[in-house]
């Protein structure tokens, strides 16, 4: 009751560590005694000046006794008098006026009846006061109650809606995905206005404590990839999970395969269009990038976009995809095995070409190719950390300079030169940049397989290549799908787009509607 505080907390003592102390807060109720929660509280927080604590009274004669906690670097600027809406609550339902509110009726009314503030709930121990005081509520004690009022006063800015940075679009929905992970459900459930979408959330990491969110259309969705999806993700709980990709850790089949094996977007609709395939989605708090998996192989080369397009348009657009996809990985290593294993194969006036302009080059095609990659590879990532302003002025100009610097001082030759920015104009093309990446990587075996044993060594590479996709597999799917195992009629929606119409029905929403053929009339 007010003022006993015969049996005060035992203080956490400050050797114990992280674990320690949750599994300390987690056994630790709310106290009665206003003074054992204040010094709970300090002790928690220790060191933690931007923690606000404001001791305040109210009822007859500002007699009775209650203090506000939050932090005020996570708060609202402007805060509404939480304890002014917290007794007015009270009095609304109380006979008399508000000077007269006692503590046995705080108890009674907000125990019995909840609060009616939509933002507000009751906790009962402190592993709940710690984790709502992060995520910037604001908490209310009353003396001799065991429970503590939590509003929802979080106030974190953060940047407005506005196109997609990694996704740039030409035709389609000019909005893109923030670091607000309500706003971005938000955004989804408002393409998608169904019953059928499901969220779940759940909260990973002793200091983090980020919110995970992951997303599925009920009857879209394979049963058995959900379940898979699930299992992986049971353990991730005690996990600091900083980004969207850290996910990916768990979800992986193989951690060493360079190809991926789930998509990211920043678009709300490409996340839509994924659910509709019976794909799942995942966020995190603090990231705007949208997760979508199972990943297979073919969809590396679709986007959002095609379908926005006329079909014969998008078509050529995405058979463009994939031959660059064939100029990215293979283009170095033909020339380098063409120019020194298989001259033969070259028409005479191309090889006279390549002949006098390989003239006075100090080094083997294959070293010539690994020193102008290398150079290539150096440009792009240092246009990537520059400033935006000059990053792209730097790499268009490195390259020039570069190349043209490298010609002059035979070093390279100039076909090498259009055959590495061909190579890496092909890269750009590809949609997504995680498969981009993994063309980086294979380009090099490749080029010195081709170095030293010819069209024979690039062959086998590729040999490689394949058998390795065939028995990869992404959340139990097999990666090469529809392709191996194939399936002929979903052939229709991989190396072009088909008509709208169609496509509607089959093979997207396809699990969609065969579900509502089950359970409407």
């Amino acid at each position: 009751m007010p003022g006993n505080c015969s049996n005060p907390l035992a203080p956490i003592s400050t050797g114990h560590d992280a674990a320690q102390q949750n599994m300390i807060l987690e056994r630790k109720p709310v106290s009665e005694c206003l003074d054992d929660n204040e010094k709970l509280i300090g002790e928690v927080f220790s060191g933690c000046g931007d923690l606000v604590l404001l001791p305040w009274h109210y009822g007859s004669e500002l007699q009775q006794r209650a203090f506000s906690v939050y932090f005020d670097t996570l708060v609202q600027e402007k805060q509404m008098n939480y304890m002014k809406a917290t007794l007015q609550d009270l009095v609304a339902h109380e006979v008399g006026q508000a000077s007269s509110v006692t503590p046995d009726d705080v108890i009674r009314f907000f125990g019995s009846n909840g609060v009616s503030f939509k933002s507000a709930s009751l906790l009962a121990d402190f592993r709940k006061v710690v984790d709502h005081l992060v995520r910037g509520h604001l908490l209310i004690f009353f003396e001799g109650w065991d429970r503590a009022i939590s509003y929802d006063a979080s106030g974190v800015l953060h940047r407005q809606l506005s196109e997609p940075i990694t996704e740039p679009v030409v035709q389609g929905p000019h909005i893109s995905t923030i670091e607000n992970i309500k706003v971005n459900i938000g955004l989804i459930r408002n393409l998608l206005k169904s019953p059928r979408l499901k969220f779940e959330n759940r909260t990973t990491g002793a200091e983090s404590r980020r919110s995970i969110a992951f997303g599925y259309l009920d009857g879209a969705v394979d049963p058995a990839t959900l379940d898979e999806f699930k299992r992986r993700m049971a353990d991730i709980d005690k996990e600091e999970i900083m980004e969207t990709s850290y996910l990916e850790e768990w979800l992986r089949e193989s951690a060493y395969t360079p190809f991926p094996q789930v998509r990211y977007t920043e678009r709300p609709d490409t996340a839509a269009a994924a659910l509709l395939d019976g794909k799942i989605i995942a966020m995190v708090e603090g990231t705007p990038t949208i997760m979508i998996c199972p990943g297979l192989y073919v969809e590396f080369f679709m986007t959002s976009e095609d379908y926005y397009n006329q079909t014969l348009y998008s078509s050529l657009i995405r058979l463009l995809r994939v031959g660059a996809f064939f100029i990215a990985l293979l283009l170095p290593s033909v020339y380098i095995a063409l120019s020194t294993f298989h001259s033969e194969l070259l028409p005479t006036v191309l090889l006279l070409t390549i002949l006098d302009a390989r003239e006075g080059i100090p080094f083997p095609a294959l070293v010539e190719a690994l020193i102008m990659e290398f150079f290539f590879e150096l440009l792009r990532e240092a246009g990537i950390r520059l400033p935006r302003p000059i990053g792209s002025a730097v790499s268009i100009v490195g390259a020039l300079v570069i190349g043209q610097a490298a010609i002059q001082a035979k070093i390279a030759s100039p076909v090498m030169v259009i055959v590495v920015a061909l190579t890496g104009i092909a890269s750009f093309a590809i949609p997504q940049y995680s498969m981009a990446i993994a063309l980086r990587i294979l380009r090099f075996p490749l080029m010195i397989l081709a170095g030293t044993m010819g069209g024979l060594g690039v062959m086998f590479g590729l040999m490689m290549i394949f058998l390795h996709l065939v028995a990869l597999r992404s959340l139990d799917q097999p990666y090469l799908a529809p392709l191996a195992p194939l399936r002929i009629r979903q052939l229709r929606d991989v190396f072009v787009v088909i008509p709208r119409k169609i496509l509607l029905h089959h093979p997207r929403n396809h699990h969609l509607h065969k579900s509502k053929g089950k359970t409407e009339p």
